[in-house]
């Protein structure tokens, strides 16, 4: 004859939960057993097995045991909704994930650039990395830029970042020795830093904006390659003077 009810031990084999976590379900008002015997037992039977395996199955979606209660327990319980409410949970998820793997990303080239970091400076570019992110890009300004960077390639990339360094000591060299923003050598090499700044921001003035206020608010941040606030601010005047 087909076994119609279950003790707690029996139904922890047969789920592969514990005695302990069914005991839970049931002070948690979450799973309890349709029947007890005379001494006080727990006994299982068919429809709770089927309800077990519901909790189970929303379990496996990502539900908190809250959240199961409140679905299982509804008159007005529609699973179309559950699935709704689900999707929404795992579409912010994946773009939490994905803009961790963006600031991962941005952390791998800056320390491929730079292998000697130490561990206060490290921690420092992280702040600004996750600040850059969430303050002063969209996540579309931001997707744009990252699909222009695979697009140029690692090589690519390397080039421009070298000739990025080169341009900032020449521009230092001439801020030192206060040599005029208006002069053709300092016009030459804000003419050359807008070219490079194009390069990466495809000339979208959005992006380029962002990243100035970024670099004014911010200055001798660890992503600025060595523009501390003076040759930000010397090379920006330099830049206004452009044509």
């Amino acid at each position: 004859m087909e076994k119609k009810h279950w003790k707690v031990g029996e139904l922890a084999k047969l789920s592969g939960l514990t005695v302990r976590t069914l005991h839970h379900y049931d002070q948690i008002g979450l799973f309890s057993p349709s029947k007890h015997t005379e001494t006080g037992h727990r006994l299982y039977s068919d429809a709770d097995l089927e309800r077990l395996q519901q909790i189970l199955s929303l379990k496996q979606l990502g539900f908190g045991l809250d959240e199961i209660k409140k679905f299982i327990t509804s008159p007005t319980f529609r699973p179309l909704e559950v699935i709704k409410i689900q999707l929404e949970k795992l579409n912010e998820d994946i773009r939490i994930q994905e803009e961790l793997r963006r600031e991962l990303e941005q952390l791998y080239e800056f320390l491929n650039q730079q292998r000697d970091v130490s561990v206060e400076r490290f921690i420092k570019l992280i702040e600004v990395m996750k600040m850059t992110t969430n303050k002063y890009f969209t996540e579309e300004q931001l997707a744009n830029l990252k699909k222009r960077s695979e697009q140029f390639g690692p090589e690519k990339i390397k080039e421009v970042q070298n000739e990025w360094s080169t341009l900032i000591e020449r521009v230092r060299k001439l801020m030192e020795k206060n040599t005029p923003v208006e002069s053709d050598e300092v016009q030459e090499l804000a003419k050359r830093w807008r070219e490079l700044t194009n390069i990466f921001s495809g000339g979208d003035p959005k992006i380029v904006e962002a990243a100035e206020r970024f670099h004014a608010e911010n200055p001798n941040n660890p992503i600025q390659f060595g523009i501390d606030g003076p040759l930000y601010k010397y090379i920006k005047k330099a830049l206004e003077k452009l044509s």
